[in-house]
């Protein structure tokens, strides 16, 4: 198995980028969060196109939450990925797994070279996230539901600690018809966690179908407000609102927060977008090139 070593310098190359970040106009970051999110579909694509598999339409969707969390919000030291004080992101939705490598990759948890390993057999970059094989990963993902109620886990460990650090949950908008998130919704609310932070990517879809075909969501933002959560719904392809939604967490003192990304499938790609199919297709060669110059920096 190959072991992965994060890239010298990219601690302080985060830091940097982190800091201009936040003291350029929100044109200037805007631009930059969409240019990396851009570059992290095309590596995307790249990885999925080389491994065969995967699940590129609810990847393009997360990109710019990802992007924007790890660039510009999180707390995280690549060079010391067990940092006691560092922010946990768990990625509930972890058959989007190519997304977060590649994002990983990009501020130096690991080298770049290592994505073209990604599903080949002994690699430590599954089709779903490995906490003991792949550094930046917090916990092991995949069976749909989880994701939350680890989150508000170490939420409640970081009160416990004296720890100002927060906890960012992204789950899948189908995966909340797991009863698992709504128990942990319940038990953030009653102890008061507003150093967690659950962030839904609403795409509208999940295998097969729309998921108000599947079994209803809506109204979302109420049921979330019902269980006792501040709510706040946001673009999820803008990256300013999500910049600011993300940075002003707790949005209310003694509330975890929700924040609900109305995003699209496939985003970013004509033909990917708002189609269920592309939940688990791999693009073909005249796909990839389409896809490719419509991802162009």
């Amino acid at each position: 198995m190959n072991e992965l070593r994060s890239r010298p310098g990219s601690a302080a190359e985060l830091g940097d980028r982190r800091d201009w970040l936040e003291h350029a106009d929100a044109a200037d970051r805007s631009a930059h969060l969409a240019a990396a999110a851009a570059a992290l579909r095309r590596r995307d694509l790249e990885m999925i196109r080389t491994a065969g598999m995967g699940h590129i339409g609810g990847d393009f969707s997360a990109a710019d939450i990802v992007a924007t969390l790890y660039l510009a919000v999180l707390r995280v030291n690549p060079e010391v990925p067990g940092w006691p004080d560092r922010d946990r992101y768990i990625q509930s939705k972890g058959h989007a797994s190519a997304i977060l490598y590649a994002t990983l990759a990009m501020v130096g948890f690991f080298d770049d070279e290592a994505l073209a390993t990604y599903m080949a057999p002994l690699s430590p970059l599954n089709g779903h996230p490995n906490a003991r094989h792949v550094p930046g990963v917090e916990s092991n993902t995949g069976p749909l539901g989880h994701g939350l109620p680890v989150g508000v886990g170490a939420a409640l460990a970081a009160r416990l600690a004296g720890s100002s650090r927060r906890v960012f949950v992204l789950t899948g908008d189908g995966e909340l018809q797991e009863g698992s998130n709504w128990e942990a919704a319940m038990a953030a609310a009653h102890h008061r966690l507003d150093n967690l932070v659950a962030i839904v990517d609403r795409n509208g879809l999940q295998q097969g179908a729309p998921t108000e075909e599947t079994n209803a969501l809506e109204p979302l933002p109420d049921k979330w407000t019902a269980f006792g959560w501040q709510v706040r719904e946001v673009d999820g392809h803008d990256h300013e609102q999500l910049y600011q939604a993300l940075r002003g967490t707790p949005l209310t003192a003694g509330k975890p927060t929700c924040i609900i990304a109305r995003t699209q499938k496939g985003h970013g790609v004509s033909f990917m977008t708002d189609r269920v199919e592309w939940h688990h297709k791999v693009p073909d060669d005249q796909q990839a090139s389409q896809a490719l110059k419509e991802l162009a920096p």
